[in-house]
């Protein structure tokens, strides 16, 4: 079980306290610029459609490219990726407050500017997130995951307040450039830090390799597979509130921009709330009781929110649907961290940002049409009847508790000698394990075996399969292959220390003298080349 140390805790790590604060300065331009780009579209476009695609612009770049993010995050230098994002959107956000201070923003190009801002977004979070673990000890990981959404939200419980006085008093276009200025506090903090982490023992992966590698792990674990469901049930109708509340505050309240900042103030304000309460709720709740309540509290705000014309009830439905915002994502975020060795966790995270702002993109694209065609209050109302059907959900596809299980690394593999000499490219590779079984052990044999070819698949074994010697049945074949030498040792070392027990209780089975036999093979083709075979017309008959 995470410790339940206090939530500040972290902070106490100068690296982790310096990027924390700089990413208050990064997110509170992030969320001015967002508030200008909404109000902006609903001055410039009559289309309820076109507002809630503000939204769905920003977040579907995440959606696309999070799995080639989470790749790059795990195989080059997760310091300077973000480096790299950085610089990408002072360029785009300066790039947009030019264009809005020239009045040339049309609704479209505005969409193409917030667009390429997700994207340096989806490049930068995987890195950002997994570098959280790179820089906290384990055990204070989910205070740290719990206060990155809280200091999001403490930057979203003024932030929008203040972004929507500068653009009622200057214009989107300055609230454009205070988001520009924004990065610099960042990327100073990030030129400051200098990790000190293992070099890595393996050469890197190539990309499209990474990101096949990412998916065969989180297909071949249920328990992040439970978490990239729930978080895309969650997006989908979660995002309701936030990309219709542009038009809530303009039409179901009445209001202006200060109310629409306001209103995103109080969702801010409620998330804070939310983040503080995260370690008591962890304590006394299980991870699916949490999950509930979260779905459970955006019903209802929702539903609020659809029917309201005050700004004050609003607000405060407003406040219970941020509660269960950070709720939810940070307890997500946290699983699938725990679940995650370090090896692979960029890439788990990417997918699960994939799925939770694939819902949102997807949704928000859903009920800005429902809000189009049917009005906002009956778009909220449907939104509403979703997330209590996202409650349901969780009797049939429960959450994962938190992890408990060791992921480092094991490090029991020694590459063998080998007499032929290879290089690490040659192969494939193929390798049979014998173990010898008693008759009355075979139904635990089996069983472990099934867990056994789980792990060897996600760690990127293929063509897996167990043989039983038909003239001596005591002795089980376990096979594998691997393209190269390279895949075969990099496969070993991504055993963790979990893994052990498997391999543990196989041993335990294995009733031969000595441990099981291990064979390492190299294929090599003995069938001659197909002109030789069916060519030789000249070959005369005996």
């Amino acid at each position: 079980m995470p410790d339940n140390r206090s939530l500040l805790a972290p902070l106490s790590n100068e690296f982790y306290r310096n990027i924390w604060f700089a990413s208050l300065a990064s997110n509170m331009g992030g969320l001015i610029q967002a508030v200008g780009a909404a109000w902006m579209m609903a001055s410039i476009s009559t289309s309820e459609n076109m507002v809630a695609l503000v939204q769905a612009s920003t977040t579907l770049p995440i959606m696309l490219f999070s799995v080639i993010s989470g790749a790059v995050a795990d195989s080059f230098d997760r310091r300077k990726v973000m480096l790299a994002s950085q610089f990408f959107m002072i360029c785009v956000s300066a790039g947009l407050s030019l264009c809005a201070y020239l009045g040339v923003l049309t609704p479209w190009l505005l969409l193409s500017f917030t667009f390429l801002i997700g994207c340096g977004t989806a490049l930068n979070n995987p890195s950002w997130q997994a570098s959280v673990g790179d820089m906290v000890p384990r055990e204070v990981l989910p205070g740290a995951v719990a206060l990155n959404s809280m200091g999001f939200n403490i930057t979203r419980s003024v932030g929008p307040a203040i972004g929507g006085m500068i653009v009622a008093g200057a214009g989107a276009a300055a609230a454009f450039m205070v988001n520009t200025l924004s990065y610099f506090a960042l990327i100073y903090a990030l030129f400051r830090w200098k990790p000190d982490l293992p070099k890595p023992a393996l050469p890197r992966e190539h990309l499209v390799d990474a990101i096949s590698a990412g998916l065969r792990y989180v297909a071949m674990s249920p328990n992040i597979g439970k978490v990239l469901f729930r978080g895309f049930a969650f997006g989908l109708t979660a995002v309701a509130i936030l990309a219709l509340l542009p038009i809530v505050a303009r039409d179901l309240v009445a209001g202006g921009p200060l109310t629409y900042g306001a209103l995103l103030g109080a969702f801010g304000a409620g998330a804070i709330g939310g983040a503080l309460a995260s370690r008591r709720a962890r304590e006394i709740m299980s991870s699916e009781d949490i999950v509930r309540c979260s779905f459970a509290g955006f019903a209802v705000s929702a539903a609020v929110t659809g029917i309201s014309t005050s700004a004050l009830l609003t607000g405060l439905a407003m406040m219970i649907a941020g509660a269960s915002w950070v709720l939810a994502l940070s307890l997500f975020n946290t699983v699938v961290q725990l679940s995650t060795p370090r090896w692979v966790v960029g890439r788990a995270l990417s997918l699960y940002q994939m799925a939770t702002f694939g819902g949102m993109a997807c949704g928000s694209w859903l009920w800005g049409h429902l809000a189009e065609t049917q009005g906002v209050g009956h778009a909220l109302i449907a939104s509403s009847v979703l997330m209590m059907v996202g409650v349901a959900i969780g009797f049939w596809l429960p959450m994962p508790a938190f992890g408990t299980l060791d992921l480092d690394p094991l490090n029991r593999f020694n590459e063998p000698a080998l007499r032929l000499d290879i290089r690490p490219r040659s192969g494939p590779i193929v390798i049979l394990i014998d173990y010898e079984i008693r008759d009355q052990d075979l139904p635990e044999f089996l069983k472990v075996m099934v867990e056994r070819r789980r792990i060897r698949i996600r760690d990127g074994a293929r063509n897996w399969t167990l043989m039983r010697d038909l003239e001596n049945p005591d002795i089980w074949t376990e096979t594998y292959h691997t393209p190269t030498w390279l895949d075969y040792v990099r496969h070993n070392h991504r055993r963790t220390k979990a893994d052990a027990e498997n391999f543990d209780r196989l041993l335990a089975l294995h009733q031969g003298p000595d441990r099981p036999r291990v064979h390492r093979m190299i294929e090599r083709q003995a069938i001659p080349p197909a002109d030789d075979v069916f060519h030789q017309t000249n070959i005369e008959p005996h």
